[in-house]
């Protein structure tokens, strides 16, 4: 049998097992991440599941370990909630990329099966592990059964001949592969490499190259692992691990011999990470950004080796370099090592361990325009972001960083190449018309609408518009998110009508300067806020806005229900309650509020 016939057979109690069987596999380890996670807590819940055994199941939180997404934050703690109530270990934000931290624990060696949310689970490959990825559903049912069903693939093998060109590293030979084999050659096969410098390959390396198979298409790159690897494996794990292997008369669907002699030094071209190149044909391409981490490329070797670029070198002006290790061992090893003052003094952005621009909630995101050279494994359109990304080597994006445009560490030229002035995306800007004299354009001076009556003081602007929506640019768009964060008023958008008031009590608008918890009810139509104080920022925002707002001392007097209507005089500061026809003197505009007001804003 073949390596992953032989694992399979050894967790579904045959003897023999041959492609095209579908068996049930016993899995050694179940996991979850932050991503996919409450997902598989809300099948366990809706279908009344129980644990097949807690010891073998884990939670992973790596997508956003910075916890800068409220989604993911609200996934992780369902996650943790039910960890508690269930004896299962949560591996937390503090730990690092949940793929590594299996191999680290010595839950992922040789011969063994794991199943988790995350696709690249096939990096445990590298290890001679079978792992897989799969959706919620799967997942919940391993929780509870302790197995899931799998079709026994067909197997590849491919040996590496020659000798390995000083300086290529594990990603120029993973670029390679995926050129010859393109994205789907190898689709659906179980693969294994074998070759003397196959055998000399680090673990570091090994998960490099396994963690790119989703990318060729294939179900695992398998490697055998070598006495370095079982001894590291074994000492994990703390229990001596018997190697699990192929069989020398395996038979194979197919078999490649390829010469590592012949492969260069490669990247990937923007969209696609089969779309590989020899780096010549890249060279020379300005950049704005760079990334160093991923489940591909944050391992120690890979870190160290971009250090030895960038030792005595600054990061070109206008690049912006970032770096996350993959685990948090890596990060301690980097920081004993003296590799944290290297980047730092190189003028990177170090970030804790996690799987960073690969997944949205962590630094390596791009923005459109944006030219980035990435370690990571994928560079599929809106997976980094909204610009473009190369995927490279730690050590070329390292020399890339520095010099400012794609090349490699011999290339580094003795000055960076800076960004011209005028360059970069153009802005249009539409000029508003100033044709028309200032009596056309005057606004009224008194307006009436419905109230909306928030006996509530200490508003502030996260209730108001929260921080998750802050990226959003386009004012027509924030209307809908106001108020979404304050109990109670979460409908306020959906029920509000153009012309309505907003009436609150003290300090409304506290917290931060964000401009939006002013635009978003300019969005909306609301005609007028009263508010018996306003955050000082606030109130700024709002009178330079042209946005009205006015504060009131005896709001008692009104005697105002919900939905009454009121009539508001900016220049008296009369407030009316048309309902009872009882009256209020509010403060009215100051000049600076009225002629801003009058003007459209403070520009």
């Amino acid at each position: 049998m073949t390596l992953i016939e032989k694992i399979l057979a050894n967790h579904c109690k045959q003897d023999v097992v041959k492609p095209g069987d579908i068996v049930d596999v016993i899995m050694d380890v179940r996991a979850a991440r932050d991503f996919g996670g409450a997902n598989v807590v809300k099948n366990m819940q809706d279908y009344g599941l129980s644990l097949e055994d807690p010891d073998k199941t884990f939670f992973t939180f790596d997508c956003n370990p910075t916890g800068s997404d409220q989604k993911y934050a609200v996934n992780q703690h369902i996650c943790r909630i039910y960890a508690r109530k269930n004896g299962v270990k949560v591996y937390d934000i503090d730990n690092g990329i949940g793929t590594h931290t299996l191999m680290h624990e010595g839950l992922a060696y040789s011969g063994s099966t794991a199943v988790t949310t995350d696709s690249h689970a096939n990096i445990l490959g590298a290890v001679g592990s079978f792992g897989q990825g799969m959706g919620d559903k799967d997942i919940a049912a391993s929780w509870a059964n302790g197995k899931v069903w799998f079709k026994v693939p067909e197997s590849v093998k491919i040996t590496l001949t020659g000798k390995r060109p000083e300086n290529l590293s594990a990603k120029d030979i993973v670029l390679n592969l995926l050129a010859h084999f393109g994205a789907n050659s190898l689709l659906g096969y179980s693969v294994e490499f074998y070759g003397d410098e196959v055998d000399r390959m680090s673990l570091d390396e090994r998960i490099t190259i396994s963690s790119m198979g989703t990318e060729m298409g294939a179900i695992i790159l398998f490697f055998t692992p070598n006495d370095e690897i079982m001894a590291y494996s074994s000492a994990r794990a703390g229990r001596t691990l018997d190697l699990v292997e192929a069989d020398p008369d395996a038979t194979y669907a197919e078999e490649f011999t390829l010469d590592i002699s012949g492969f260069v030094s490669r990247v990937s071209r923007p969209g696609a990470p089969h779309d590989t190149v020899p780096i010549i044909e890249e060279e020379g391409t300005k950049i704005d950004s760079a990334f160093i981490g991923s489940c591909t490329n944050g391992r120690f070797e890979d870190l160290a080796a971009a250090a030895g670029v960038l030792y005595n070198r600054k990061v070109a002006p206008g690049v912006v370099l970032k770096i996350v290790p993959a685990t948090d061992e890596i990060w301690q090893q980097c920081l004993d090592e003296g590799l944290i003052d290297i980047f730092k003094d190189a003028g990177a952005l170090l970030s804790n361990a996690g799987c960073a621009g690969c997944a949205a909630g962590q630094v390596g995101q791009n923005g459109p325009g944006e030219i980035t050279i990435s370690t990571g494994n994928r560079n599929f359109p809106g997976k980094q972001g909204k610009g473009e990304v190369y995927l490279a080597s730690p050590e070329i994006v390292a020399a890339s960083a520095v010099a400012g445009f794609i090349t490699t560490p011999a290339n580094i030229p003795d000055e960076p190449a800076l960004f011209e002035i005028g360059s970069g995306v153009k802005i249009d800007i539409t000029k508003s018309d100033k044709s028309k004299s200032q009596s056309d354009d005057l606004k009224p001076t008194e307006v009436e609408g419905r109230v909306w009556l928030i006996s509530e003081d200490n508003i502030d602007t996260d209730m108001i518009f929260h921080n998750r929506y802050l990226a959003i640019t386009d004012i027509n768009e924030m209307g809908q998110y106001t108020f979404d964060n304050l109990k109670g008023y979460e409908n306020f958008a959906s029920q509000a009508q153009p012309g309505d008031i907003v009436m609150v009590g003290k300090n409304f608008g506290s917290g931060s300067s964000r401009q939006q918890a002013v635009d978003c009810f300019k969005a909306l139509g609301v005609s007028c806020i009263m508010a018996e104080s306003f955050g000082a920022i606030y109130e700024r925002n709002a009178i330079n806005a042209a946005f009205p707002i006015m504060t009131y001392q005896v709001p008692d007097a009104l005697d105002i229900k919900n939905g009454d209507r009121v009539r508001i005089n900016f220049e008296t500061g009369l407030v009316t309650n048309t309902r009872t026809g009882n009256q209020i003197e509010a403060h009215p505009f100051s000049e600076v509020q009225m002629d801003i007001f009058q003007n459209g804003g403070l520009f």
